[in-house]
């Protein structure tokens, strides 16, 4: 098993596989608590138009989709701020777009096919070359020190956009740095996992890390501990296995979440048992579930802008369930 590490490829694509291991569950974390799951998908369609604007003006497709991607992102917000009935036709209309653009572009490029998006579409792992490697390290620098270091705002939004608003975060500022690191993360997981998984890899590690945890820090800092194993367990399986990198990637991540459901589910109703003894425990859940997002959307908003300490220990940032 060592001797891949002797190959220069293989050294790259599992630093690139590490570093996405990271950063895609630290913002899919966010976007799970929003209910944009499906947010990620939608932002990998628009960034092919990038890839193959990249192959047309032969300029580096991975900054290209950077571009492409983060202009497709704000258009989604401001879809949602302002489309209320209709936004979901025009969501579709620019997702179905820009799939439809990657591929019309990549056919006008010179010496350019659709056999060029394969490797964006679904991953290339092994064929990462050392400029891939400097955009995926300083992509991912930001994205970390976004979703980081701004946590207690972004938990704020998420939780409860109105009440934030109230203590004066700059809500729609924040709502569009979100969206536009969610962007620069499809473009970092894009040559490890595909544009069109790029998702999974953002939502599972998150949904089997909240099976498990209750405190917010927890859960970001175990979904990132998920990411990275099955982002580097996945690379290692497609160099002995010869099998798509992206694919082995999400199938183990699918795996992962399904042992830890298994495992959770018993020591939750065990640990409900022992606190509430005799209880209604579907009952008592939810309304534990209610006070907690309560209690937590304020508490994170108001720590967010008078620097009231969020104690995960204490329960006062703790993410919803999915």
């Amino acid at each position: 098993m060592i001797e891949m590490l002797n190959f220069a490829f293989m050294q790259r694509a599992l630093l690139a596989a590490l570093l996405v291991g990271i950063a895609a569950p630290a913002v899919g974390i966010y976007l799970v608590q929003r209910r944009q799951a499906i947010m990620g998908d939608g932002i990998g369609h628009v960034a092919l138009t990038g890839v193959a604007l990249g192959f047309l003006l032969s300029a580096n497709p991975v900054w290209m989709a950077v571009l492409v991607s983060s202009l497709g992102a704000i258009a989604m917000e401001l879809i949602r701020w302002y489309g209320k009935a209709r936004g979901d036709i025009a969501l579709a209309m620019l997702f179905y777009g820009g799939m439809a653009g990657g591929v019309m572009i990549i056919n006008l490029a010179p010496n350019g096919s659709n056999a060029n998006l394969t490797t964006y579409l679904f991953g290339s792992i092994t064929t990462v070359a050392v400029e891939d490697i400097v955009a995926i390290v300083g992509l991912s620098v930001f994205v970390l020190l976004v979703s980081l270091g701004l946590r207690r705002q972004l938990f704020a939004i998420c939780q409860d956009e109105e009440f934030a608003r109230v203590t004066g975060l700059p809500v729609r500022l924040l709502n569009l740095l979100l969206a536009v690191t969610a962007a620069v993360t499809v473009t970092v997981a894009m040559r490890v996992v595909g544009l069109l998984l790029v998702s999974a890899l953002m939502v599972i590690p998150v949904a089997a890390a909240q099976q498990a945890t209750r405190g917010f820090a927890a859960t970001l800092g175990l979904s990132v501990g998920f990411g990275v194993v099955v982002t580097l367990s996945g690379t290692v399986t497609s160099y002995f296995v010869d099998v798509p990198p992206g694919a082995s990637i999400v199938v183990l991540a699918i795996v992962l979440f399904g042992v830890v459901t298994a495992l959770a589910a018993p020591l939750a109703r065990r640990r409900f048992g022992a606190t509430h003894p005799g209880g209604t425990g579907g009952k008592h859940f939810r309304e534990e579930g209610e006070d907690a997002l309560e209690t937590d959307g304020g508490e994170a908003a108001a720590g967010a802008r008078g620097g009231v300490r969020a104690d995960s220990a204490a329960g006062t940032d703790r993410p919803t369930r999915v």
